[in-house]
């Protein structure tokens, strides 16, 4: 794009991507993980995430989520949270454990 830049290929774990209504969804029985939709990521300085219709939802590098940074406090395999259009509020979504990973392990 002329700004911004798109990135495909993450997977969902905890939640699946419903294209019909745009948002996050609940997972199928079964499904682990879901190829998540291109994100479009956007810079904008100093925006403020919106209070609700969002589940900032982290990104990892892989399905290992242990080790902690002592700069931080955040995994290792962090990468960068992104704001996900959702109907329910970011603790739902929190208690499944729902993340974005760059690589599964099999």
């Amino acid at each position: 794009p002329e700004e911004g830049c798109y990135i495909h290929g993450l997977f969902l774990e905890g939640a699946r991507w419903d294209p019909d209504e745009f948002q996050l969804a609940e997972s199928r029985p079964k499904e682990l993980y879901t190829e998540m939709a291109v994100i479009w990521l956007l810079p904008v300085p100093n925006r403020k995430p919106p209070a609700t219709g969002i589940y900032l939802c982290p990104i990892y590098k892989t399905l290992t989520r242990a080790g902690t940074l002592s700069t931080t406090g955040h995994s290792t395999n962090y990468v960068i949270a992104v704001e996900i259009p959702t109907d329910k509020p970011q603790k739902h979504w929190i208690k499944r454990g729902t993340a974005l990973i760059c690589a599964l392990d099999f």
